[in-house]
């Protein structure tokens, strides 16, 4: 495969903590350190290189120590590409990220030429696991069945409602708001409005304009955290005081800083908080006393990608990508912080679970994702 070279941010994870003496071991964390997604590229880092932290103070996997290498893929595909290429040629053996579908597809091409294992918390397209890629894996589910939680909740709730499907025509963001449209497609409910809208765009005047001329009492979201919420407050100035509903897309706290007050209220899928499992507690601690981090989101889903690897890593006897590959192959239960995970031969979780979360009030009185 030809291999495209683009200028990259590529940093050693001592610019963000302390350098791992003697490491041994690369592991690259690559997802949009900067841009309007930084906030999942510092859940991304966050994640892993506590897990990192934690390992080596153990003794590392194997008697070898891990290093982190970052790397900026700033939530662009071909950003990505010059990523992946760049962690391959400094020999990183194992890959923790990206976090866009759109991203991870590209470099998962080259991740998989070099014998690299991937492993993302976050890529939900079916496609990402779905071309026969040795090296490829997941610790997220995926968006077809996301979908389905999300159709059927809908077609419980809203299906007496005029209901729009809106995307922002990325990979993930478009083929999520597909698989739930066709959950809602086949429950008999047709939608009113079905719209693309740019990732980045600012100004949503015409959507919301559309929206309110259809009559729409529900609008389903396939997308990111920054523009759902701009969409929000634009509707709201509008005077439009309908619900929404998102995706794992939107799961952090940013969301509500950029669509104030109308957020709340607004629904969205993601699987049940792994911050309240009464087993990684001492873990949840070390983030919010050591790091000063909130591990809301992927933030334990990337440290549990790096338990994954030590896990598969210690059953193979061996560091080399793809026993370690085979390893997580081969119906082995990962014990992992967000719970049980094992793999089928695409590479995806066998068993996934999505719950549905509202956006309220919580004890502080900020607005946050609850569990329904």
């Amino acid at each position: 495969m030809k291999r495209y070279f683009l200028p990259v941010l590529v940093l050693s994870a001592g610019a963000l903590m302390a350098s791992v003496a003697h490491a041994q071991v690369k592991l690259g964390v690559a997802g949009p350190v900067t841009g309007p997604n930084a906030a999942f590229g510092a859940q991304l880092a966050n994640g892993a290189e506590q897990a990192v932290a934690d390992i080596n103070a153990a003794g590392g996997i194997l008697g070898q120590k891990l290093e982190v290498v970052l790397g900026d893929d700033v939530s662009d595909p071909r950003q990505g590409v010059s990523v992946a290429n760049k962690l391959a040629g400094e020999g990183v053996k194992f890959v923790v990220g990206h976090f866009n579908s759109g991203v991870s597809i590209p470099a998962s091409e080259i991740y998989a030429e070099s014998g690299i294992v991937q492993i993302t918390p976050a890529s939900t397209n079916p496609q990402f696991t779905e071309r026969g890629l040795p090296t490829v894996f997941r610790t997220c589910g995926r968006d077809d069945q996301q979908g389905e939680v999300a159709g059927n909740f809908i077609l419980k709730t809203f299906k007496a409602k005029k209901v729009a499907v809106v995307h922002d025509k990325t990979p993930y963001g478009k083929g999520l708001a597909d698989e739930t449209r066709k959950v809602i497609n086949k429950g008999g409910l047709q939608e009113v409005v079905y719209e693309g809208v740019n990732p980045g765009e600012k100004d949503f005047t015409a959507l919301v304009s559309k929206l309110k001329s259809a009559g729409v009492e529900f609008m389903y979201w396939g997308g990111l955290h920054t523009e759902l919420g701009l969409i929000i407050r634009q509707m709201r100035d509008q005077g439009m005081n309908i619900t929404a509903m998102g995706a794992d897309g939107i799961v952090s706290e940013e969301f509500a800083s950029i669509g104030g007050p109308g957020v709340e209220g607004t629904k969205m899928t993601f699987p049940p908080d792994p911050r309240k499992r009464p087993e990684v507690q001492e873990i949840v601690k070390r983030f919010t006393e050591q790091r000063k981090f909130n591990p809301e989101a992927y933030t334990l889903y990337s440290y549990a990608a790096v338990q994954v690897i030590k896990q598969a890593a210690e059953k193979a006897g061996s560091l080399e990508p793809k026993k370690v590959a085979e390893a997580m192959k081969s119906g082995m239960i990962f014990k992992t912080v967000v719970g049980d995970i094992s793999y089928d031969r695409k590479g995806d979780r066998t068993r996934p679970d999505y719950v549905v979360y509202s956006w309220r009030k919580g004890a502080d009185g900020k607005i946050t994702y609850i569990e329904d």
